[in-house]
């Protein structure tokens, strides 16, 4: 379940958060670019590979549509949330020892 001290990519990290509700591939694509505001936009090759990824790591799973549908919707796992979580009190460090020593040498 626990990947370590695994750090996401800024593009897992954001198909993850995309993943707290339902989405298919398209939908997801356009939450991570709404989510970091334009600035990381997903090609369908990097967004499948990383899908293929996470589903073998259990951090998200499919869920069955509509026979006919050629949409397949995915969501985040109690194992992927434990890595958001991990993940965002990873960034917080960062951010926090980043602030203390930039501060501090002012």
């Amino acid at each position: 379940m626990n990947g370590g001290n695994v750090a996401l990519t800024e593009a897992v990290y954001y198909i993850l958060l995309s993943l707290l509700e339902p989405r298919h591939g398209y939908g997801i694509m356009q939450n991570v670019k709404l989510l970091s505001g334009g600035r990381v936009e997903l090609a369908a090759g990097t967004l499948y590979g990383a899908i293929s990824t996470m589903l073998e790591k259990g951090w998200i799973e499919g869920i069955p549509g509509e026979r006919n549908s050629r949409k397949k919707e995915y969501q985040i796992t109690a194992s992927g949330k434990a890595m958001l979580r991990q993940e965002l009190a990873r960034l917080e460090e960062l951010v926090k020892n980043g602030k203390m020593l930039l501060e501090g040498s002012e």
